[in-house]
């Protein structure tokens, strides 16, 4: 099927353009406007049925086969940017001061776009596909919304699927498993509280530098000694408040620590909470302050089935040799709402590889200096058309392992 990227890289000017305009242009969560009516417009161009509004800003067109069949699948892109300065200088660089595509996003935009003008013109498939185009997965919780007002409802599929870019993968190679992929997402705060003083004379406050100061060590100790060796978690510590710069002779009375947890199990997640909240506490009370203590659960882990990784991987794999197929993956402490999605209905979550320079460095995403390799649109593209042929290829056959 390599003719199918080659046929999808006949676009690749105009996809490009697309994507350096989204690129231009970013928009935070549910407030994607502009991204929406862009992506509204050239669906309805290519003849394609479209929806909108969903969670606000979220776009779904749909397409039937001219084959008869009566099986529907998704694939879902996202659409949102995020808060960072962009330090890429690029020409199409974001003209938004403080927002960036920084995750790749307005490439997974462009390729699902891609792949649907490709299928519109060529709808020799049995069923439906919808596209979904989904706002606010920056840590908004977009998925989730869509899927509480009525996602699968209004259209309703058999199986749903997922498509991310991955630096520092080469270009061209795909990445997934089975099981949990991508991580559980907490959110957790700790407010130490003492009476504070002047810091002449520390004997005569209560200092809840002290607790925070040891919380701070002592939390790594859960991750260490509390959760089994063969599971993966992460706590981390993402922000500390405490007094005031100017006034650095006076203790606080107060000191405010926060952070992200990151597992893959119920269990695992529920022994980091709760261990969490007896060290704040009991460190408060050893240092005679008190503690208040916030657990957050965010995204739940983005669990694969086996049904859909297999399909995944049989499309991207007609894409390419079996090699540049890996279907054991290692698991990502990041999240991703398409969790969301995944607990609703069954499917998949795949990685493709967004590539690597020469001497072997690569931009991650989240960072200013990183930018969507415009050379794997054609194979993103492909790769859901791909996706596509293997699910609903004909009346007969459509579905076969899915």
């Amino acid at each position: 099927m390599q003719d199918l990227i080659q046929r999808l890289a006949e676009w690749q000017e105009e996809l490009a353009a697309i994507r350096h305009d989204l690129h231009r242009h970013p928009e935070m969560g549910f407030e994607e406007r502009r991204t929406a009516a862009l992506v509204a417009g050239k669906l309805r161009e290519w003849g394609i049925e479209v929806a909108e509004g969903l969670a606000g800003t979220g776009v779904v067109g749909t397409l039937k086969g001219r084959r008869p069949g009566q099986r529907a699948i998704a694939l879902r892109a996202d659409m949102d940017a995020l808060p960072i300065q962009e330090e890429t200088g690029l020409p199409y660089a974001s003209a938004s001061p403080g927002v960036m595509h920084a995750c790749g996003h307005d490439g997974h935009t462009t390729m699902l776009l891609g792949a649907a003008r490709h299928l519109a013109e060529n709808p020799d498939f049995a069923g439906t596909v919808h596209f979904i185009f989904q706002p606010a997965e920056e840590g908004l919780g977009g998925g989730r919304r869509m899927v509480e007002e009525g996602l699968f409802r209004r259209f309703p599929v058999e199986a749903v699927f997922g498509l991310h870019n991955e630096p520092g993968l080469a270009l061209g190679r795909f990445g997934i498993r089975p099981g949990p992929m991508l991580a559980n997402v907490d959110t957790w705060s700790v407010t130490f509280r003492g009476t504070g003083g002047h810091g002449a004379v520390p004997h005569r406050a209560t200092d809840p530098t002290q607790p925070m100061a040891s919380f701070i060590t002592a939390l790594q100790g859960v991750i260490g000694r509390n959760i089994p060796a063969r599971e993966t978690a992460v706590l981390s510590v993402g922000h500390v408040a405490a007094g005031d710069a100017r006034a650095p002779n006076v203790i606080p009375s107060e000191v405010r620590v926060s952070g992200t947890g990151r597992s893959f199990s119920p269990g695992v997640r529920e022994i980091m909470g709760r261990r969490l909240r007896e060290l704040a506490e009991l460190l408060a009370a050893a240092h005679g302050c008190t503690a208040e203590v916030a657990y957050r659960h965010d995204y739940p882990a983005l669990v694969n089935t086996a049904e859909g990784v297999a399909l995944a991987a049989a499309a991207a794999g007609a894409l390419a040799s079996a090699d540049a197929v890996d279907t054991d993956f290692p698991p990502i402490t990041a999240g991703e709402d398409f969790a969301y999605m995944l607990q609703e209905r069954p499917g998949a979550f795949m990685l493709v590889g967004n590539g690597v320079a020469e001497d072997g460095t690569f931009h991650h995403v989240h960072t200013p200096r990183y930018d969507f390799n415009d050379a794997l649109i054609p194979i993103g593209a492909a790769y859901w058309v791909s996706l596509v042929q293997h699910a609903l290829g004909t009346a007969e056959t459509a579905g076969q392992g899915a």
